[in-house]
């Protein structure tokens, strides 16, 4: 972590040094006044400069993607990482050889691994963020499935004129379900147990 003690006749001046030194800008950093200092008579006489520590904040969206890194290389996969920032939602893209070690079963590695990185992201952070964890474009896929999926288990649950319980599975893929169903008239879905067995039930 970078940071500099900077003087001036005011708090400004001081400021504006110390950005200057650190060649940042004053919304990356956090600003410590120490003393802010006197003008004087005449702005001469009796002065006495102001001091202010600058220190550079941390970033958490880099400090994320070096946890990724930290984590997919304990797990022996080489990735690269593509992150993406739409306003307060951050996206980060994985690439690499063995990439399907990340993913595992239905998602559910990267499923984990996602909880980690959003926690993560939001240790430290001053504002909050949703984040994303992809890999090769498995989520879009997966999206895909799941629609297929609610749209078949749906078609069952008339068929058979009765409901139809669906695999546990996390609250963003069980939303893709919902929204998939919302206008078939003819069925509705709620989510029925307790996480992580928290799953889909589709009722004619």
């Amino acid at each position: 972590m970078r940071e500099i003690t900077a003087s001036g006749q005011t708090v400004e001046e001081a400021v504006q040094s110390a950005l200057e030194q650190l060649d940042t800008t004053r919304d990356q950093v956090d600003i410590e006044v120490i003393d802010e200092g006197k003008r004087g008579l005449f702005g001469i006489f009796g002065s006495k400069r102001a001091y202010v520590t600058v220190t550079i904040s941390k970033n958490p969206i880099q400090e994320t993607e070096d946890f990724i890194k930290e984590v997919t290389r304990n797990m022996n996969v080489d990735v690269t990482i593509t992150t993406t920032v739409d306003n307060n939602h951050v996206t980060f893209e994985l690439q690499g050889d063995n990439i399907a070690i990340l993913i595992g079963k239905r998602g559910q590695t990267l499923n984990a691994l996602q909880y980690l990185v959003n926690l993560a992201l939001n240790k430290d952070s001053k504002q909050f963020y949703g984040a994303t964890l992809d890999a090769e474009g498995y989520r879009e896929r997966r999206q895909e499935t799941l629609k297929s999926l609610a749209t078949k288990m749906a078609d069952k649950a008339i068929h058979l004129n009765k409901k139809v319980a669906l695999e546990p599975m996390p609250a963003f893929e069980r939303k893709i379900i919902h929204s998939a169903l919302q206008r078939r008239n003819e069925i509705s879905t709620y989510s029925d147990g307790d996480e992580p067995h928290r799953h889909i039930v589709i009722k004619p």
